[in-house]
């Protein structure tokens, strides 16, 4: 998936990097607002560039408006969109109902229905000065980020600007800026190396070992696993240690998207295929041409889309909605599923061909519940991304929290684990991650099936051993020093050691 721009915003990133490589700008522009659409759930989104002669600003790639998008023009500092363009500087508009400079001159399809909207609007730059806009209209949340999904919209609308200035330099020019874009390809693509995969347990050893023998070819893989597992990560590591890692990753998430939209998603639309459709418009499978096309959640697909799916991996070519051309592309396919497929096809809801066509070469992922040994070296990665992230000198987890970790079921598996250290970094205190830093379900008997069944004092008891444990480790068995660190005193410490059988010496360097 690209994921959500706030969990994994350099997914998204590398995909517009991508798909700005393309030759033709308008089709370039399109794929950066698909890309942002399907990242933040935006209703609309647009991107403007100036006339060079009359300086006003034309809507070039557009989604979600029910009026011809583009006949629409905006005068510098007219309405946030010029005014945007005209000074510089961001605009970002929590509720969009409360701002009267808001013009919905576009009038955002299903504003109604979709409820309460946020606007970004933010300046693309040539050569420092302001030369367009790219905006984009999503659903209102009170807890959204609004400044980390400014800074990474900051970061989009410049890779958009170096896209724009590159199609408009000479051979030289344009030769030079590419090369930069490939180093920030590059950059970002080592994010997904298969060295960046965590684990060291048998069968994750496995994993990297299959992993190795799909990625130099172009055999159709089928990664199966539950949710959370990793399977993304798993396509990206084949797509860039294959020939075809220069080449466009184009993810589809089939059970996101509507029955009545996946075709069009897959395989492009011409125009007057259905009402609102006046441009033709590549669909994913064009998009990833030359590249990896890394279809998610592939059970969802429904019967008829199935079928066409079939042909494309059958014939490597198809008709966009609406029209009778065969299309022909060279992509490579990988698939992802945490369903039964071999149950679904006893039910009927997945063709057998189809599986047959999909299961060349497969993968399976593990649970995390089954690779237990991979918890703390996951567990520790997670504890310094999220020290970096937040900005806090957390280093390492202390022994009540990781007996914790251990003894949970992880039924979210690594998300889950992911998410459960990022709360942890973001209460804690100190430099050390305790077992009440944890969320509350790890820190249920019933919820992790781990009854402890003692008393008051044994608990109390058992939080106050790992205290002293953790002092003597940092000072390195000298009791004084511990003491200082607990603010007791040494005589205090040395009753509590012998009451807890602790050793002091089997703590020194």
């Amino acid at each position: 998936m690209a994921r959500p721009l706030d969990t994994d915003p350099f997914a998204s990133l590398l995909e517009i990097s991508a798909a700005l490589a393309a030759v033709d700008t308008r089709q370039a522009l399109a794929r950066v607002l698909e890309i942002l659409r399907e990242a933040l759930g935006a209703a609309s989104g647009a991107i403007t560039l100036a006339d060079g002669e009359t300086g006003a600003l034309r809507i070039e790639a557009s989604f979600g408006f029910t009026s011809a998008a583009e006949g629409i023009q905006y005068r510098p500092g007219e309405g946030l969109t010029g005014m945007v363009y005209q000074s510089g500087k961001a605009i970002v508009v929590p509720k969009i109902s409360e701002e009267p400079l808001f013009l919905n001159r576009s009038r955002v399809q299903g504003r109604r229905a979709r409820g309460e909207l946020s606007f970004f609007c933010l300046p693309i730059f040539l050569d420092g000065k302001p030369a367009g806009t790219l905006a984009l209209a999503v659903p209102y949340r009170q807890d959204r980020a609004f400044q980390r999904e400014t800074a990474i919209l900051h970061l989009a609308a410049a890779m958009t600007g170096l896209a724009v200035k590159v199609a408009r330099l000479t051979a030289a020019d344009r030769q030079r800026l590419l090369e930069e874009n490939r180093t920030l390809r590059n950059e970002l693509q080592e994010r997904y190396e298969i060295r960046n995969l965590i684990g060291n347990s048998h069968v994750m050893r496995q994993v990297y070992e299959q992993v190795a023998q799909a990625s130099p070819a172009s055999t159709t893989v089928l990664i199966r696993g539950e949710s959370g597992t990793g399977k993304e990560l798993v396509a990206r590591a084949i797509h860039y240690a294959s020939p075809r890692s220069e080449k466009p990753f184009v993810k589809v998430s089939c059970g996101a998207l509507p029955e009545t939209l996946i075709e069009s998603e897959l395989f492009g639309v011409e125009p007057g295929a259905f009402t609102d459709a006046r441009s033709r418009r590549p669909g994913r499978f064009e998009l990833a041409h030359g590249g990896t096309l890394f279809l998610d959640e592939i059970g969802e697909l429904s019967p008829s889309t199935q079928v066409k799916l079939l042909r494309v991996l059958q014939e490597r070519e198809f008709e966009r909605l609406g029209g009778v051309t065969a299309v022909k592309v060279d992509v490579r396919v990988v698939a992802a599923t945490h369903r039964n497929l071999e149950a679904a096809i006893q039910d009927g809801t997945f063709r057998e061909d189809l599986y047959y066509r999909l299961n060349v070469f497969d993968v399976f992922l593990p649970p995390l519940r089954d690779r237990s040994t991979d918890i703390l070296l996951l567990a520790d990665h997670f504890v310094e991304k999220f020290s970096v992230a937040q900005g806090k000198d957390v280093r390492r987890i202390s022994n009540s929290a990781i007996d914790m970790l251990m003894a949970y079921h992880w039924p979210g598996n690594v998300r889950e684990l992911e998410n459960c250290i990022e709360r942890a970094v973001l209460v804690c205190e100190g430099g050390v991650i305790h077992a009440h830093h944890l969320p509350p379900t790890l820190q249920t008997a019933e919820a992790s099936g781990t009854f402890l069944g003692s008393s008051l004092e044994e608990a109390v008891g058992s939080f106050e051993r790992d205290l002293i444990q953790d002092a003597l480790k940092s000072a390195r068995g000298n009791r004084a020093r511990a003491a200082r660190l607990l603010q007791t005193t040494e005589r205090i410490l040395n009753y509590k050691t012998r009451k807890y059988g602790i050793a002091p010496e089997r703590f020194k360097a």
